[in-house]
């Protein structure tokens, strides 16, 4: 037993670092591009990815959209079967791919051009097809994902979701997120209950 505990402590502790690193690993340069990118997007802006990907985009998406930002996640076999047609020119289109190279994301690259939208990935690969095509890229890369075979997207997953949760709070910070828009926006659950005690709180 004491084994299986200092174990799943070390994972804890590998994952934990994993994510602590990416304060100097990824570019301040590159994170206030794409926050000012999103925050000033008059347009849609929408999420894409495979897999892993996809659930990170979905998890972004719905983080974004509580602070108030036009977001959408497209799904790419939909995408090149007709929901292509729901992007419009001046829209944003966030590539989440840890290689950059997918199949069915790249398959689709070409009718975005044709559209004229604003591409963004979101990659470990700067040389990777989807980032060369992109407007705006961001690198988040970790050293080790946290299986022994360094192969299921763990530690690279939550890398990605925390540069878009560091996004998000910043957004919060420089627009001046209120609680108030936070309970219109998020009134049922724990959450909702605690934002509605905070405002009755603060009525007295």
């Amino acid at each position: 037993m004491k084994k299986m505990t200092a174990e799943y402590q070390k994972l804890f502790e590998r994952e934990g670092k994993e994510i602590e690193n990416l304060s100097d690993t990824i570019s301040g340069k590159e994170v206030e591009e794409l926050k000012d990118l999103i925050v000033n997007a008059s347009n849609n802006i929408f999420f894409t990815g495979c897999g892993t990907s996809a659930m990170d985009a979905k998890k972004i998406v719905h983080t974004l959209r509580v602070v108030e930002l036009k977001t959408f996640f497209l799904n790419p076999s939909d995408a090149v079967h007709g929901a292509l047609g729901v992007i419009s020119p001046g829209d944003i289109v966030v590539f989440i791919s840890k290689s950059g190279s997918t199949k069915e994301l790249t398959s689709f690259l070409p009718n975005l051009k044709e559209k004229n939208v604003k591409i963004v990935t979101v990659t470990e690969n700067p040389k990777s097809e989807i980032a060369l095509q992109s407007d705006l890229v961001t690198i988040v890369k970790i050293n080790n994902e946290l299986d022994e075979f360094g192969l299921l997207a763990t530690t690279s997953s939550l890398a990605v979701i925390s540069l878009f949760d560091v996004i998000a709070c910043l957004i919060m910070k420089e627009s001046k997120f209120t609680k108030k828009q936070f309970l219109i926006n998020h009134p049922s659950g724990a959450v909702g209950e605690k934002l509605k005690n905070s405002s009755n709180r603060d009525r007295y």
